[in-house]
């Protein structure tokens, strides 16, 4: 453990802080290439347990998993025209194989609608087919020229669900399902509210119809997109041909969606709750959720730690006893605070001798002594109060820094002194919203999940606005 007593202070600069806590908790590495990313132990069990939620979810609504080959002939990619023009600049192409030259280009999964289309164009022949869903956990590469730990890496983690549908409707359904489930996750897991609706024409996924987001609020007022989902239509039916018999006998396309989730996650929830001094994590995600840190190593006091971290552990709760030799008790406690800990329990001879033990939070609240008779039952409800409570902390955030603009002088004015969320009328016309970033930075975020109709012109030209937007600036 290298842990720094120099850790930057989120405070004064976000961005030291951001990655000197990422390895000092010992979250993630650098990889050997350049914008990859090592997931160590302790980085990779909050994904985990991000999977284990959204698995049981995703399973829960008739949704399978499966795997799909990395690599996909460019050919396929080539079928839809949107799709490839919206992902060449990232791709990684593969032209040796075997040490000879390839007959055709292999493009490194940067996301797999061509490759499980092709399959879906064979598997489907009949209305009895449908509908086709499957879910992939996976990793996926674009080659990002601007990397950044966690939120913006070459390669990363994620699922990608992809649904077949014998009617709009239904595919629309699993749409809104899918983004009001993960929406569901970061609100629950991550303690993260923020702002479901739908991307502008030119924001949306390259080859959909529309594209659902969902909009999380950073420190400093940047807006991170948290995930998405997509009305596909049937531009990926048409492209690769998958059809079907009706009940009516017709001959039909399929109407398809496809929705993703990925480690980006993690960082913002990194962001969003860690403080000076350090990682602040959620209790429902935080790898150990209790850590037992005996003030003294001398074997009454080990033993009784050992005898309450196993109650605990019988409880359900994940626990850890810091029995590492060579570190100070005030090293041990600071190491643990760094990591986001929830709860650290203190065991000295005296705690040891009255059978107690004394609890630390994280996040508020001064030290208790508690007895260890009924200590499972005290510390689950202080996890729900600590899982609660950073929820109400970033609620509170989200509202205080989202703000009205009906004048493009306001809008400004709102950008350059706080930045967060600006809520504007907006006619919804490509070159006003490229015009719009170019003097501001700020991009259109979404028009939020039942948005009401808006009169009035538009927030920065003379064009009448149809719905009030989400603007912010971006990660």
């Amino acid at each position: 453990m290298a842990y720094d007593r120099q850790l930057a202070k989120k405070s004064e600069n976000v961005s030291d802080w951001y990655n000197k806590v990422i390895m000092e908790a010992e979250l993630a590495d650098y990889g050997p290439v350049k914008g990859t990313m090592i997931f160590r132990p302790y980085g990779y069990r909050i994904w985990e347990l991000v999977q284990e939620a959204m698995d049981a979810k995703i399973k829960a609504r008739g949704v399978d998993n499966a795997y799909f080959p990395l690599f996909i002939p460019e050919s396929f990619l080539k079928k839809e025209a949107k799709h490839v023009e919206g992902f060449a600049p990232e791709l990684a192409v593969v032209t040796i194989g075997g040490g000879e030259e390839l007959e055709e280009k292999l493009v490194v999964r940067p996301t797999s609608e061509t490759i499980m289309y092709d399959a879906y164009a064979r598997w489907v022949q009949s209305w009895r087919d449908l509908p086709v869903m499957i879910n992939q956990w996976n990793n996926v590469v674009r080659w990002e020229k601007r990397t950044y730990l966690f939120m913006r890496t070459t390669e990363f983690l994620w699922q990608e669900g992809h649904t077949a549908h014998a009617t709009h409707d239904e595919a629309q359904d699993l749409q809104r399902w899918a983004i009001e489930m993960y929406a569901k996750i970061y609100r629950d897991l991550f303690a993260l509210p923020g702002f479901l609706g739908h991307k502008s024409d030119s924001e949306r996924f390259a080859g959909a119809d529309d594209s659902l987001t969902y909009e999380l609020l950073m420190p400093g007022g940047k807006a991170l997109q948290g995930c998405t989902s997509h009305d596909l239509g049937q531009n990926f039916s048409k492209a690769f041909g998958i059809n079907f018999q009706s009940k009516e006998g017709t001959e039909e396309k399929v109407w398809q969606t496809s929705w993703g989730f990925t480690t980006r996650s993690i960082g913002g929830l990194i962001m969003a709750h860690g403080d000076d001094k350090g990682l602040v994590l959620p209790p429902k995600l935080a790898p150990v959720q209790v850590v037992v840190v005996p003030v003294r190593m001398e074997e009454g006091v080990m033993k009784f730690a050992d005898e309450v971290a196993a109650e605990l552990k019988s409880a359900g709760l994940r626990v850890k006893v810091d029995d590492r030799d060579g570190e100070s008790f005030g090293f041990k406690a600071n190491k643990w605070e760094l990591r986001g800990v929830p709860v650290r329990l203190e065991i000295g001879p005296r705690e040891a001798d009255a059978q107690q033990v004394t609890v630390a939070r994280r996040t508020g609240g001064e030290k208790v002594t508690v007895p260890a008779e009924g200590l499972a039952k005290h510390l689950a409800a202080v996890l729900d109060e600590v899982q609660s409570g950073l929820l109400e902390a970033a609620e509170k955030q989200l509202r205080e820094n989202t703000r009205h603009a009906k004048t493009w002088e306001e809008f400004k004015q709102i950008m350059a002194e706080h930045k967060g969320f600006i809520r504007a009328p907006w006619c919804e016309r490509p070159e006003c919203e490229a015009a719009i970033k170019e003097e501001t930075t700020a991009t259109t975020r979404c028009l939020e999940l039942d948005a009401k109709p808006a009169t009035g012109k538009c927030v920065h030209c003379d064009h009448n606005a149809k719905y009030e937007w989400l603007f912010a600036q971006s990660y």
